[in-house]
């Protein structure tokens, strides 16, 4: 079939030479390190027509033969105007220039096309320099927490990198690297993310109206490309700052032919603490009493890290084939450890001895490693395809054991009255292991297709073999008296999940644009199937030049599950397929916008949209992550939500001054109403809230975005975020009363009293009080004889707001009353934080 459709393309292909039309084609890349320029413009101004480079730097554009100029522009770099004389067929590849001062000539930050000319609406593309440039958080640039800055994405809670984009969970989110999926995205419990900016290349988010290659989950997709390697000359750059530091080099292997990328990052707190936990944690003492000596030791250690390694091997094959291999690894690691030895010896008889020893270690590690190996081939110069082969893996692990040694020597009578030597030894060992992991194995191929300037058609294939490890429980024990060891395990499962797709972004009218696209997939677990078909439409018209109107409806499909029950980013939290009993999650979007760029200066939109999500699982009360015994669906339940809105943002990409404003508009809510299950007899889901209606815990109704980047001159920058949010909603206890089981008159003379039993009122019916802060990061800039370096200075929260974290309850004695009361109390995180760093390049 492959070779069928590849055969029609290839014959409509070469129809245009009959109407003596011709093909420009080739790659656009940085002259200076030959990376390829995702999404670059190539316009034809008097043909009012043009396209943009693919995601591998390709593009294609069909005329009739003549003379034309043909301007090529790109974020921060200066643009460039050809003349071509197209009477063949020409293929080219186009070097532009990096900008590296601002000044008003310079085109910084004008993507491929302007705001009101894309067809794509919901769609923002962020520099990665521009990342580097606002303050970051105790001094580590963070993509994901700037990605939070725009409107429509919120974050969880304080600090946190998980992201929640138009009412959706963390879950909800497909982010890929290269492609491949990343499931666990956050390193400390999602206060960092696992993604290094010195290693990145572009940053794509796709918050609604979604293109058709694109599925599999709800809410977005944030599209992430690595750097692929210098390959003209070999260059370095790194940081070191408070958290962490950092090291990136790159270079040629064979010059303009194949080059390298590798990027590492790690975390050292472990590494400074570690003096004083163990200067902490230790003690000891000894001393003589009655003819013995008694002597205890006791230490500890403890300690957690992080780190990331990026690589990434890239070879031109030829003109027309290229070969990219790419890999991620980053784990996060925790530990403590505990021994105490203690022992009696008496001075006078050796025979007269006891020891003790005890060690407890635990250990906690959680981590992501994705790989992806791509061949790029030009069939033709309207047909580009890309063959992709993937891996990608996340484990979690927890564990704790301990070992134990008792040795004693004394003297006993036999049984003929004499004394004698009696000493004896044992040990006791025990080990828990917790082990949970999801894995994917893929393979896809993408092709583009530009048969001439009115569209651009993309259509593919991906499979997907998944294999879910819910939980593996390992016990084990060894004493004197008895030795046992059990091993639980919730079986593994085993799925195949695959898609096709079909789209095209088509130039109806000089004013009329639009991409219309069909997604269509299936999902096979054990004996159940599931199947859907996602339509998708996105269209914009133009006003004016300068105006548009877009409008989108997005169809989408999740099959995978995330169980979480926390604000945080845990490692606990466990990915699991559909069943008979649970089904995938289902969402439809609708989105109605304006857009328009004024003065080419500043990028407005205005964009209202609407939501609702089927078939979304939450846990029950009282259920954990450890799924032994009882499956996942004996644990959750299943439910709907519905999330709608304004977005408003203005952004200034060009001069000295750059930022944006975003404002947004919101309401999120869930219903979990229960019942009986439409299929299955005898399944009954169990209701949330009295299945009625309520605020989803991340549903903001205000949240305000402010970004300023400001360059003094050639050696000083400076960046300035302040960010404001409605507070998030909770539940908290409306009353209490005494459980009468409880109760003994008598207890209350020796102090103790009955156990109070919390009434609590409709879920998340509470807010806490609103979130702000601003942070400010300051730049200096200097260039020493071996490259370049900069010193970073900045300030998180700068005038100290208590923001709220958590709520707690807790009794406070009543002078007054003379009695207890109940009181709330709010926990703050993070006060003022500044940090400072060094940045490097050679």
């Amino acid at each position: 079939m492959i070779r069928k459709i590849l055969y029609l393309l290839c014959c409509l292909s070469s129809l245009s030479l009959l109407g003596q039309d011709h093909t420009f084609s080739g790659y656009i890349e940085d002259a200076e390190s030959g990376e390829k320029l995702i999404g670059a413009t190539i316009y034809v101004a008097d043909k009012e027509i043009g396209t943009v480079s693919n995601t591998y730097g390709f593009f294609s554009l069909t005329l009739p033969a003549s003379t034309y100029k043909v301007q090529f522009s790109y974020i921060g770099y200066q643009s460039q105007e050809f003349e071509i004389q197209l009477d063949k067929d020409l293929q080219e590849n186009i070097r532009l220039q990096s900008t590296l001062t601002l000044k008003e000539v310079e085109i910084i930050g004008e993507t491929a096309e302007q705001i009101q000319e894309e067809t794509q609406m919901s769609t923002i593309d962020v520099p990665v320099e521009q990342i580097k440039a606002l303050p970051a958080f105790m001094g580590e640039v963070d993509i994901l927490k700037t990605i939070q800055l725009l409107p429509g994405v919120q974050s969880g809670s304080e600090g946190n990198s998980g992201i929640y984009v138009r009412g959706g969970g963390p879950d909800q989110n497909l982010i890929l690297l290269d492609g491949v999926p990343v499931y666990n995205v956050s390193h400390l419990f999602g206060f960092f993310s696992v993604f290094n900016a010195d290693a990145i290349k572009n940053v794509e988010l796709i918050k609604g109206g979604f293109p058709a290659r694109y599925g599999g989950r709800l809410s977005s997709v944030l599209n992430i490309s690595m750097k692929e390697g210098n390959n003209k000359e070999f260059h370095g750059e790194g940081s070191i700052g408070l958290v962490a530091s950092k090291l990136t080099l790159e270079g040629p292997i064979i010059k303009d032919k194949t080059s390298f990328i590798i990027s590492g990052r790690r975390t050292y707190i472990d590494l400074l603490a570690r003096p004083l936990i163990k200067s902490e944690g230790s003690d000891s003492y000894s001393e003589t009493y009655n003819d013995i000596t008694y002597t205890n030791e006791e230490s500890a250690n403890a300690g957690y890290y992080f780190y990331d390694l990026n690589a990434k091997i890239n070879h031109k094959l030829g003109e027309k084939d290229r070969l990219y291999l790419s890999v991620y690894t980053g784990r996060d690691k925790g530990f403590f450890e505990e021994e105490y030895t203690s022992e009696n010896n008496h001075i006078s008889d050796p025979n007269i001895y006891g020891m003790y020893y005890d060690k407890t270690d635990f250990s906690l590690s959680w981590g992501n490693f994705i790989g992806a190996l791509r061949w790029n081939h030009e069939f033709s110069n309207k047909l580009f395809a890309n063959t992709t082969l993937t891996y990608s893996r996340y484990d979690f692990t927890t564990g704790s054991s301990y070992e134990s040694e008792n040795e004693f020597s004394d003297y006993q009578y036999d049984n003929n009255g004499n004394q004698v030597v009696f000493s004896d030894k044992y040990n006791d060992s025990g080990l828990f292991e917790y082990v949970s992991d999801i894995r994917d194995i893929g393979a896809k191929i993408d092709f583009d297709y530009v048969p001439n300037p009115k569209h651009y058609i993309k259509f593919g294939y991906n499979g997907m073999l998944h294999r879910f490890r819910p939980g593996i429980l390992s016990l084990s024990e060894t004493s004197q008296n008895d030795d046992y060891e059990i091993n639980l395990n919730s079986n593994d499962v085993n799925a195949v999940e695959m898609y096709i797709y079909g789209e095209d972004d088509f130039k109806v009218s000089p004013r009329f644009k639009m991409n219309i696209g069909l997604h269509a997939s299936m999902f096979s677990v054990r004996d159940t199937s599931y199947f859907s078909l996602q339509p998708r439409f996105s269209g914009r018209f133009l006003l004016t030049d300068q105006t548009s109107v877009k409008a989108s409806y997005a169809n989408m499909t999740q099959y995978l599950h995330l169980l979480t029950n926390s604000s945080l980013t845990l490692p606990t939290d466990l990915w699991v397929s559909p069943t008979d009993i649970i089904g995938p999650q289902r969402s439809w979007q609708v989105a109605l916008g304006v857009a328009h760029n004024l003065n080419s200066q500043f990028e407005v939109s205005l964009e209202g949209y609407y939501k609702e999500m089927d078939d979304l699982i939450s846990y029950k009360e009282g259920t954990s992550f450890v799924l032994i015994g009882d499956t996942w669906e004996d644990k959750v339940t299943v439910g709907k939500g519905k999330s709608y809105g304004l977005e408003f943002f203005i952004q200034k990409k060009k001069g000295k001054t750059t930022g944006w404003l975003g404002y947004t508009l919101s309401w999120t809510t869930r219903q979990f109403p229960g019942g009986l299950h439409p299929v299955i007899p005898n399944w009954e889901y169990a209701p949330i809230n009295f299945g009625n209606e309520y605020p989803y815990k991340y549903d903001r109704r205000h949240d305000i975005s402010l970004t300023i980047s400001h360059k003094f001159n050639d050696r000083i920058d400076m960046g300035i975020v302040w960010v404001y949010g409605t507070g998030n909603a909770i539940t908290l206890s409306e009353s209490q009363y005494i459980d009468a089981d409880s109760f003994n008159p008598l207890y209350s003379m020796y102090g103790f009293y009955a156990n109070n039993i919390q009434q609590y009122g409709e879920k998340n019916s509470v807010r806490m009080a609103a979130y702000h802060r601003l942070d400010i990061g300051l730049n200096i800039h200097t260039n020493p004889k071996w490259g370049e370096g900069t010193w970073s200075f900045g300030a998180y929260n700068v005038y100290n707001r208590k923001n709220p974290f958590f709520i707690y309850t807790d009794n406070e004695f009543d002078p007054e009353a003379q009695q207890s009361k109940t009181v709330f109390k709010q926990v703050s995180l993070f006060p003022i934080i500044p940090s400072i760093s060094y940045a490097f390049k050679f």
